[in-house]
């Protein structure tokens, strides 16, 4: 498993390139630059900027540059600097060195602030958004799918199901505005917009009050933006479960006299959940990443809405740190997945 997991931390090395250099290579494709607008700047203005921000480069050497700054660690004895040139996501004084890594650059139109500012604002609201969503999906979609199984063709498989097809057909940009109707204009049980935490995090990512006055905030979004996955997760479960009870090895297991409940938990549900543990790593990358619908809705200030105006902005680097940071939360849940993947099945080996 050790020798498994170094090589699998070599080929993120290797994703993290490719998708980095498809696009850069995309970005650049496309007509027009970051500082184009309706109303033409000055050539002499461009022409600063584009030298300012290194735009006046080869391409070549904009790519290289930038990946050098991105994934190369920086160990030097020069302290940190407020230049919006020298923000390093990862700054550890080692004594009479420092440690940095990941400098993603300033952003082109928040002038004052860089890439890592963003992530440091915004990515933990789209981590507890995306995180608390997928425990939604999984408490409601795992139960639901067990239940329409051993109950097949029952009240409690056909409630199941329909439950399912309401979450999978009514996808978060209609639930969230029915949501903020009902419980948040004409119940007013929670407030219709907002987070109920800001920065500073702790350990960069969590709130530091998990009181009530934070959770009224997320109850809401988190269930328009789990249920649609809670659905997926449920008929996944279903079909496996389904298909893993008529096994030979379970009819075994009755003959030898277990229970029911034995058969189910210690031999038939562990092995129905591979396909369903499949698909909650890269549901999690997507969740956690951030959703621009949901975040719109409710007002979060999370990083899928700048994500979306980076695009229609050309801005370059929070662009290219949101894909990155996609493509690294991916590939780690991923290799996640495959490791919980032995445990489940130790038919399973990777050495």
């Amino acid at each position: 498993m050790g020798r498994y997991i170094i090589r699998r931390l070599i080929y993120i090395f290797v994703v993290v390139i490719f998708v980095s250099l498809i696009t850069f290579g995309l970005m650049h494709a496309v007509p027009g630059g970051p500082f184009s607008r309706e109303k033409a700047l000055p050539k002499e203005t461009i022409a600063i900027l584009n030298a300012r921000y290194h735009l006046d480069d080869p391409l070549w050497k904009q790519y290289t540059h930038y990946v050098y700054e991105v994934l190369v660690p920086h160990i030097t004895t020069t302290p940190p600097t407020t230049s919006l040139m020298d923000d390093y996501l990862i700054s550890v004084n080692l004594g009479p060195t420092w440690f940095r890594w990941m400098n993603f650059g300033p952003s082109y139109r928040s002038r004052s602030r860089t890439v890592n500012d963003i992530f440091r604002d915004n990515l933990p609201v789209s981590a507890q958004l995306g995180t608390m969503a997928l425990v939604i999906a999984i408490l409601i979609g795992m139960p639901l799918g067990i239940m329409a199984a051993l109950k097949q063709n029952t009240i409690f498989d056909y409630l199941g199901m329909a439950i399912s097809i309401f979450g999978v057909s009514v996808p978060a940009i209609v639930l969230g505005p029915i949501l903020v109707w009902l419980f948040g204009v004409a119940l007013q049980w929670f407030p219709v917009t907002g987070w109920g935490a800001k920065p500073p995090y702790l350990l960069g990512l969590l709130p530091t009050n998990f009181g009530w006055d934070y959770f009224k905030y997320a109850i809401m979004p988190s269930v328009a933006l789990g249920l649609g996955s809670s659905a997926v997760i449920a008929r996944l479960t279903r079909a496996s479960l389904l298909q893993t009870v008529r096994e030979d090895y379970i009819r075994t297991a009755r003959a030898k006299g277990l229970t029911e409940r034995m058969v189910i938990l210690g031999h038939a549900l562990k092995n129905s959940l591979i396909p369903v543990v499949t698909i909650l790593g890269p549901l999690f990358a997507a969740l956690v990443t951030g959703t621009f619908v949901t975040e719109t809705i409710f007002g979060i200030p999370g990083m899928g809405r700048y994500f979306i105006t980076s695009i229609t902005n050309r801005d370059y680097p929070v662009i290219m740190g949101t894909i990155l940071l996609y493509a690294v939360l991916l590939v780690f849940a991923n290799l996640a997945v495959d490791i919980v993947y032995a445990y489940l099945d130790p038919r399973i080996r990777y050495d």
